[in-house]
């Protein structure tokens, strides 16, 4: 039987019990003998309710705690801690994800979300959780000495959460606490391609070792991953072309990034003389360039140690490495070449980045000037003019 009460500030509280658990819900009314009339009327009802199995806490109390407890999707997960339930949803997800994405989730889990929710009851999970764990990544050491932790870093940490909150609410019918929750603004970085003169004082103050190596980079847009993972079967020096077909991530050989990285690239009589200078040092192998030990290059410390002290001895401004990608694509279209081809050398299903990316590189695409339609109408202006010139007719007479 429940009671009803009264608080030290006056007002009023019911004490019931519900499925086993003891429950008190505060009011906002004052201890008056009609309020407490109308509140034994409640209890009844909710008493009632409970004995029909019809009571719904969250309709009596909707910003009670408890309320969300005795939420039908709580109710159908039995209490289930966040812990087992993303354990559960890894294993049954792996197997569609590629070995670098499982590493990259697993990491993920083991580091961020589990330290923090293991323990926390899936349907407990609440929108301010989630933006007070959000700001606890804000805090942590990124991935660059002194640097914190990224917002494009925490925004794939929250991806990973999403995924798994998503799945919980659509198999338990609860409501998912990421509904309306916005990614943190992430700033790309300045497209910064080394124009052609600048590429070849690069190569000039490059070490002789890896010399043909950057010259395939920035003369084929290869990804880092791509050109690591490189391997002699997929040059093909007969048909002129590189095949891309795995990759090297995480120290191990993958698939391409997407379907449309699997592609053949045009080998340019440059990219075909380093690659043939190449095969004489490592064509014993299987890979085109490895280390000294013929080992699989490591980027990061390729970029350490050759990438930016270049840059500096050749007097060039500090940009990350994958601008040689970028170098390629605008060297490519600000010659005249036809972006669709482009974009096929880059792995692009279509021409769309490329125009969103790299738009004021392409001739006339960007051009606000007129000057290609003030070319084009002085030259109709000649013409005409010379058509209908006396002078031009009166020559033409004296010629017959």
């Amino acid at each position: 039987m429940g009671t009803i009460g009264a608080s030290s500030n006056g007002n009023m509280y019911l004490d019931f019990e519900y499925q086993g658990m003891q429950c008190r819900e505060y009011t906002a009314v004052e201890n008056t003998p009609k309020n407490l009339e109308m509140l034994n009327d409640t209890l009844r009802r909710i008493e009632g309710e409970i004995s029909l199995g019809i009571f719904d806490y969250g309709m009596y109390f909707p910003k009670s705690e408890k309320a969300k407890i005795f939420a039908p999707g709580h109710k159908k997960m039995n209490g289930t801690v966040f812990g087992q339930y993303a354990e559960t949803w890894y294993q049954n997800n792996k197997i569609a994800w590629k070995p670098s994405s499982q590493r990259d989730i697993r990491s993920t889990l083991d580091r961020h979300l589990l330290p923090y929710f293991k323990d926390k009851p899936v349907t407990e999970i609440s929108k301010p959780m989630m933006k007070e764990f959000r700001t606890s990544l804000a805090q942590l050491d990124g991935r660059r000495k002194g640097r914190k932790m990224s917002n494009k870093r925490i925004n794939n940490v929250m991806t990973v959460f999403r995924m798994i909150m998503n799945e919980a609410a659509e198999e338990h019918g609860f409501v998912n606490p990421f509904m309306n929750f916005k990614q943190l603004k992430v700033v790309k970085p300045d497209i910064m391609p080394l124009s052609l003169a600048e590429v070849f004082t690069f190569l000039e103050n490059v070490h002789e070792k890896h010399h043909d190596y950057y010259v395939v980079r920035f003369f084929t847009g290869m990804r880092t991953a791509e050109i690591d993972g490189l391997q002699w079967k997929y040059v093909d020096f007969a048909s002129k072309k590189i095949q891309v077909r795995e990759t090297w991530e995480n120290r191990q050989g993958v698939s391409p990034k997407t379907a449309t990285s699997i592609r053949d690239i045009e080998m340019s009589i440059m990219v075909e003389e380093a690659l043939l200078r190449q095969k004489a040092k490592t064509g014993n192998g299987h890979l085109v360039f490895t280390t000294r030990s013929g080992r699989p290059l490591d980027h990061d410390d390729m970029a350490r140690r050759i990438w930016y002290p270049t840059l500096k001895k050749a007097g060039l401004a500090p940009r990350a490495p994958y601008q040689s990608r970028h170098t390629f694509a605008t060297m490519m279209l600000a010659s005249g070449e036809n972006p669709e081809w482009v974009a096929r050398q880059l792995g692009h299903s279509t021409t769309q980045m490329l125009f969103k990316v790299y738009s004021k590189f392409i001739p006339n695409l960007t051009r606000r000037d007129g000057s290609a339609f003030e070319t084009f109408l002085n030259k109709q202006l000649i013409t005409d003019k010379d058509n209908n010139d006396p002078q031009n007719e009166k020559d033409g007479n004296d010629e017959k």
